[in-house]
């Protein structure tokens, strides 16, 4: 045999072996795997993004209002110290469309399915994901989500951040935040008062009924997936998909540097996948969000209605300077505005139309009733 012949063999033996160990290897791997997390996809009748993480540690255990803090403290640790699953080859299924990909190195999943049939009228869909690669006599790793697909009676969207925003965090103090992420739980940490309220008035919209989605666009790290989600049914916050960050270690350090980046990259991701759709946005003034939905407007003008910052900061330089970021979000054709409480947004929205004028009172409502509590 020629030498080009014996090097076409010997390449075909080689790609050979080198499938047969990357096929045991992924069945080490996912034999390692204990649990899968899907995270709430979204997307359209064309094309729905789905992901998840794949991990070799089992679920954290159900928390109580009664808990104490050594408990939360524990739990937060079980959520934090997470045993990736890197390699895992993971089958993702959502109306009719079928996938396999491979997480990352630190466990992740993604992927973009084109659904051949989708529930009519149906705003949630169900996602099925299961690690394969599996031997016979291991139990099997699966678990099911959903995908948000909005719609034909959505009008408009609603992106917000979490911290400080809808969850009293004080992310501009640290050990105040490290005391409410660490000591407390998904039971006992509380949102502004009126949050609730207006977010399902933004969710029905002036129909009473629109289904209009809401995006949870976050800079908390994804091991707190299942705490954010867990406090948002707690109190009776619509859900969304949320859009968080991996905190892995990096050359660059232990924590996230770029929130900017990750933040800006999540909405265009979202306002991109829904080209024909206006969207509210709603955040705070203790970090970068003014600054981030300016950049929003700038890109995508004639499509944001509004912007709504809560005030956290007690700093007259930072108001001075949202305050010039609203002149300039006014040239370029939307609304900045900076509030102490959720009932002015309230009340601006409805004036828009936005939201039916009955729900201003109940939010102002929830707002007078948490001012009149003790403590």
């Amino acid at each position: 045999m020629s030498g080009p012949g014996w090097a076409r063999w010997a390449a075909r033996i080689a790609r050979a072996v080198e499938q047969d160990v990357d096929a045991s290897r992924a069945r080490r791997r996912t034999a390692h795997a204990r649990q899968v997390v899907p995270y709430r996809g979204f997307g359209n009748r064309r094309e729905i993004f789905v992901s998840g993480r794949v991990l070799g540690n089992p679920p954290a255990g159900p928390v109580d209002a009664a808990d104490r803090w050594w408990r939360n403290l524990a739990n937060a640790w079980r959520h934090l110290e997470t045993d990736e699953v890197a390699g895992a080859r993971v089958r993702v299924r959502v109306g009719g469309a079928e996938s396999e990909v491979l997480t990352d190195e630190e466990g992740f999943y993604r992927a973009w399915l084109e659904p051949a049939s989708l529930e009519s009228g149906s705003t949630w869909h169900d996602v099925h994901v299961e690690v394969v690669d599996r031997v016979r006599s291991e139990a099997p790793v699966r678990a099911t989500g959903r995908a948000l697909v909005p719609t034909r009676t959505a009008e408009f969207g609603v992106i917000s951040d979490l911290d400080d925003t809808v969850i009293r965090t004080e992310a501009t103090r640290l050990l105040r935040m490290l005391k409410r992420t660490l000591l407390e739980n998904a039971l006992t940490r509380l949102p502004f008062p009126g949050v609730a309220e207006f977010y399902e008035s933004l969710h029905a919209g002036a129909s009473g009924s629109a289904g209009n989605p809401i995006f949870y666009v976050s800079s908390s790290p994804w091991n707190l997936y299942g705490v954010l989600t867990d406090f948002l049914q707690h109190q009776s916050v619509p859900p969304g998909p949320l859009m968080l960050r991996d905190w892995g270690i990096s050359d660059r350090g232990m924590l996230p540097t770029a929130h900017g980046d990750h933040k800006l990259g999540a909405i265009r991701q979202i306002m991109n996948c829904y080209a024909g759709l206006p969207f509210i946005l709603v955040g705070d003034s203790g970090q970068q969000d003014p600054e981030i939905y300016r950049d929003v407007v700038h890109e995508h003008g004639d499509r944001v209605l509004a912007v709504y910052i809560r005030n956290v900061t007690s700093d007259p330089a930072r108001s001075h300077a949202i305050s010039a970021l609203s002149a300039e979000v006014r040239l370029a054709g939307s609304d900045l505005l900076l509030s102490d409480d959720t009932l002015a947004s309230a009340r601006h929205a409805a004036s828009h139309g936005w939201i039916r004028s009955d729900s201003v009172e109940r939010v102002a409502d929830a707002v007078s009733s948490s001012a009149a509590r003790p403590g």
